[in-house]
């Protein structure tokens, strides 16, 4: 029996469309060729971080990050960055008494958007709050501990294998492939995904109805 749902956030709560176009207009580049570079890389297996690296080879992350909030031009999410099927998605696993967790490799400043946002869920966190990155096993026995119940009662929903299902279920969770965004849809007919996840979906409205079952 599922008693918690942890949900990871990039291209499973939230459109990536910001994150990257915000990147191309701060490096003065076509958003389009951020977009290609970003599908470039994850097809080579690689972090999506890389594509950065390819357009400003030794490009320091973190200080630009800085830089960005300095001049006003930091990280923003608003209602119009959740998919349609998140808010009514989450609502439903609670009113199942499911304990809800939004938990993914965002930055703290992203946990404090999610949080604004008033998302159905019980615990909303990032990796850059604890200090510890999928796909790390910390993240998960974190993930796992805000959730309140045992690994084999946990379900993770997350679109990229590497970093979500095949991290998660070698920590002992159930987990969810969601078919999305470029990593989903790229890796969805994987065999290792076909041999790890629990359930394959396509949308998240299709949870409520399998964790009733």
């Amino acid at each position: 029996m599922i008693r918690a749902v942890i949900f990871d956030v990039g291209e499973t709560l939230t459109r990536d469309d910001r994150y990257w176009a915000a990147w191309a207009d701060w490096l003065d580049v076509p958003r389009h060729t951020v977009s290609a570079l970003v599908g470039a890389v994850v097809a080579r297996g690689q972090d999506n971080a890389e594509a950065l690296r390819l357009l400003r080879p030794g490009i320091d992350i973190p200080a630009e990050y800085a830089a960005r909030e300095a001049a006003g031009r930091g990280e923003y999410l608003d209602e119009t960055d959740l998919y349609d099927d998140v808010r009514p998605a989450l609502a439903a696993l609670r009113h199942l008494g499911l304990r809800v967790v939004v938990a993914g490799n965002q930055t703290t400043r992203a946990g404090e958007l999610l949080r604004r946002l008033g998302l159905p869920a019980d615990v909303v966190a990032t990796s850059g709050e604890w200090g510890v990155a999928k796909p790390d096993a910390e993240f998960f026995e974190r993930a796992v501990e805000a959730g309140q119940a045992q690994p084999d009662e946990t379900l993770y929903v997350g679109d990229h294998p590497a970093n979500d299902v095949i991290p998660a279920a070698a920590a002992g969770l159930r987990t969810a492939h969601l078919r999305r965004g470029p990593w989903g849809h790229l890796w969805a007919d994987a065999p290792e995904v076909a041999a790890t996840a629990t359930w394959r979906i396509d949308s998240l409205s299709q949870l409520p109805a399998l964790l009733r079952e």
